[in-house]
């Protein structure tokens, strides 16, 4: 092998020059198709999968509330369904204790969405559900400018000028800064968009209702000293109602309508299974029995959901394996809430109990 000087090329035989052309002229006359054969020109690219929404369809909400602890009928969902596809408000109807109040909270948390709540009551008004100035901040702010007052109006020469300043500085206190968002204007104002839970609508007046029109049909609240303030990203709304007085028709018009009724043996028996899972099979067929057969007696406030939930707590905290007559007399001031009816029950409960275990031993 020559020596080769650093920095200097080697020399290259003829025969690894004939090597050389011979395999670059192989690959310049190779037909294109194997070319093509062998390394592809275009790539097929596979969109990732993209997450289904919770509300996408009604069994996925059925599936979705039941995995949050809420077991929904098909016509709750069907109303969520179109309440979130539509963007209309949800107005729920139905006794106390029925799961109104749960819904809201069920469906923020199958959405992972803040729940912002309201509880109506006799005398709310705008000032307490939509905004409110700070006057503490006011009152500051006015103090400061009073102690410049001076180099402020120092180049005012006459009353007008000084007037006309002294309107600008009025408008200054009455801006966003200065202004406290409540439940409403909160919920419009959500960045990422909202539960909103306006709670026992029929506790507060008519004139609030009347006051709510807007919010329910455009998603938007109208503020004198600022104006029209729409919502960045529609909330979902949700309305709950006992029945306490007639809803106008004007409320009702911009709402869907969704009534919960007490539910039936079956469904139940779901529910007490969700919400307290530490409870037997047997003994969750005969308190749902029992409860039942409650319903069907003169009653000033029959048992509903909420009381079953509670009751089953109670009985798997007392360790009862059955119900007996001295655990439901022990007991009964939690299904219960009247003296009255109390009074009433207890000289049935024999019977009730024993019709209780004829329908879950049947079943």
């Amino acid at each position: 092998m020559p020596t080769v000087a650093f920095g200097a090329q080697p020399r290259q035989t003829n025969s690894y020059c004939r090597s050389t052309r011979l395999f670059f002229r192989s690959w310049a006359f190779r037909p294109a198709a194997r070319i093509e054969s062998q390394r592809p020109l275009t790539v097929q690219l596979t969109k990732s999968p993209v997450a289904e929404s919770p509300l996408a369809s009604v069994e996925s909400i059925i599936t979705g509330l039941a995995g949050v602890g809420y077991i929904a009928s098909r016509r709750i969902a069907t109303a969520l369904f179109m309440a979130q596809h539509l963007s209309k408000p949800v107005l729920v109807e139905g006794t106390a204790g029925v799961g109104k109040t749960e819904l809201a909270i069920a469906t923020s948390t199958l959405l992972d969405l803040p729940l912002i709540r309201m509880q109506c009551y006799e005398g709310l008004d705008e000032s307490k559900a939509l905004y409110e100035w700070k006057y503490g901040k006011q009152l500051l702010y006015t103090q400061i400018l009073k102690d410049r007052m001076g180099e402020a109006l120092a180049d005012a020469h006459t009353m007008e000028a000084a007037m006309d300043r002294l309107h600008g500085m009025g408008d200054m206190f009455f801006s966003e800064p200065f202004m406290e968002p409540r439940p409403i204007l909160k919920a419009l104002q959500s960045e990422a968009g909202c539960v909103l839970l306006i709670d026992e609508i029929d506790k507060s007046d008519e004139a609030f209702e009347a006051f709510l029109l807007e919010v329910l049909s455009a998603f938007q609240a109208s503020i004198p000293e600022i104006g029209t303030i729409k919502a960045k990203i529609p909330p979902l709304v949700f309305l709950t109602s006992n029945n306490v007085r007639d809803l106008g028709d004007a409320l009702k018009r911009r709402c869907l309508h969704l009534h919960i009724p007490l539910p039936d043996a079956r469904l139940e028996e779901r529910i007490v299974a969700t919400r307290v899972p530490g409870v037997e099979a047997a003994l969750r067929r005969e308190l749902v029995a029992f409860v039942q057969s409650l319903r069907d007696l003169d009653l000033r406030k029959v048992p509903s959901i909420s009381e079953t939930v509670d009751w089953a707590r109670a009985l798997v905290l007392l360790h009862a394996e059955a119900l007996s007559v001295d655990v439901v007399r022990e007991t009964l001031n939690v299904l219960l809430k009247f003296e009255q009816d109390i009074v009433a029950v207890e000289p049935k409960l024999n019977d009730l109990l024993g019709r209780a275990a004829e329908v879950s031993g049947g079943e």
